[in-house]
């Protein structure tokens, strides 16, 4: 029963359902960015184009590093966040280009 005792507490809950939202504005953000890569992973099947693009990984994680320090956000966890979506993007894109 403790467990459900900070659930009544009226500021704790306020806070939980804000944190909900936010979860999931970035569940739909994230599968829009998806959508997005997809295309992008089709494009480059059809081009003959690499699946991974170094160069523009680095300057997205730089700007992004860049961004998190101007919000107060933890540079280093922007930019693991960033290459877990990053790898999981050329590893869809690998799978496109294989079944073409």
């Amino acid at each position: 029963m403790a467990e459900d005792a900070p659930a009544a507490d009226p500021v704790l809950a306020a806070y939980r359902r804000s944190i909900d939202n936010y979860d999931a504005a970035l569940v739909h953000i994230l599968a829009e960015r998806f959508r997005t890569t997809q295309a992008v992973g089709r494009h480059k099947a059809e081009k003959a184009l690499p699946a991974a693009d170094p160069g523009r990984e680095e300057r997205q994680i730089a700007r992004l590093r860049k961004l998190a320090l101007e919000a107060d956000l933890d540079p280093e966890f922007t930019e693991k966040f960033l290459r877990f979506i990053i790898d999981e993007v050329i590893r869809h894109h690998q799978r496109t280009k294989a079944s073409t």
